[in-house]
């Protein structure tokens, strides 16, 4: 979970999750968009957690990385490496949207913005979450659609839904920073409404979840998959519950953030 690896995992099955929808069946594990997808988050998550600023009091994982500064490197290079793989085996329309995810996803965390106090997006709160947010969806949702020659037009409640879940995920993770976040003068959700107010925003953020699943089975007509995301959304309400409960960085990256992985097997096994 420290290296990121699991993340990388989870996008890909979230890729794999919407392609099944697009295709109607199970898409082949190796493909140049799951190259590119697996790599490009083990390179920019590691280089995140390469620059990132905290405590080992706080984070056990800031510690893990303090030790294992060797690992990131090493991941950051195969990322690279499967990054330059993958541009080779991708349509030119993938690619230009892949150039402007890497600019906000590098500039999340590295200071690249003509600003004088504020220089990486992380840095604006709201922003941060929006950035975070919509990179996660257009990754996930957005680029398989395109990738197999499909219209957007066609799945905009599976972009929505895409949406309002990794919302809510992004949410919880902003809980869990709260502390550094408030030291480094962040004014992410949770400082500005409150803990009590971020759960709230998450439960909605979850009905919508359901409704917009409901209405998109309107559209394509698919019980298991439905099923599926009714679960998926009560799983997120109960592992968010236990990271509220039992705060840990394991608790969020494997328990929160398996959730994705969780999405990802109950659609595909449908």
């Amino acid at each position: 979970m420290y290296t990121s690896l699991f993340a990388a995992i989870c996008a890909v099955g979230l890729c794999m999750s919407t392609e099944r929808l697009v295709l109607n069946t199970i898409p082949p594990l190796y493909s140049g968009l799951h190259l590119l997808v697996f790599c490009s988050t083990l390179l920019v998550y590691n280089a995140h957690y390469l620059i990132k600023k905290s405590t080992p009091e706080l984070s056990d994982r800031f510690g893990w990385s303090q030790h294992h500064r060797l690992w990131h490197y090493l991941l950051m290079g195969i990322g690279i490496a499967g990054c330059g793989i993958a541009a080779f085996h991708l349509p030119q329309n993938i690619l230009l949207v892949c150039v402007l995810l890497a600019v906000l996803s590098f500039s999340y965390s590295i200071p690249l913005l003509p600003f004088k106090d504020k220089k990486r997006l992380k840095d604006f709160g709201w922003i941060k979450i929006l950035v975070l947010t919509t990179v996660w969806t257009i990754v996930t949702s957005v680029l398989p659609i395109l990738y197999h020659n499909s219209t957007i037009a066609d799945y905009p409640y599976e972009i929505m839904i895409r949406f309002v879940f990794m919302f809510t995920l992004c949410v919880a993770f902003d809980i869990r920073d709260m502390q550094t976040d408030m030291e480094a003068g962040i004014a992410t959700l949770p400082n500005m409404i409150g803990i009590k107010g971020s759960y709230r925003v998450m439960s909605v953020s979850m009905i919508l979840f359901i409704v917009m699943s409901i209405i998109q089975y309107t559209r394509y007509p698919s019980l298991p998959r439905l099923i599926a995301e009714i679960i998926v959304a009560i799983a997120t309400k109960l592992a968010i519950d236990y990271a509220r409960k039992h705060p840990s960085d394991r608790a969020y990256l494997g328990l929160v953030d398996g959730m994705m992985m969780l999405y990802a097997v109950l659609v595909l096994w449908q």
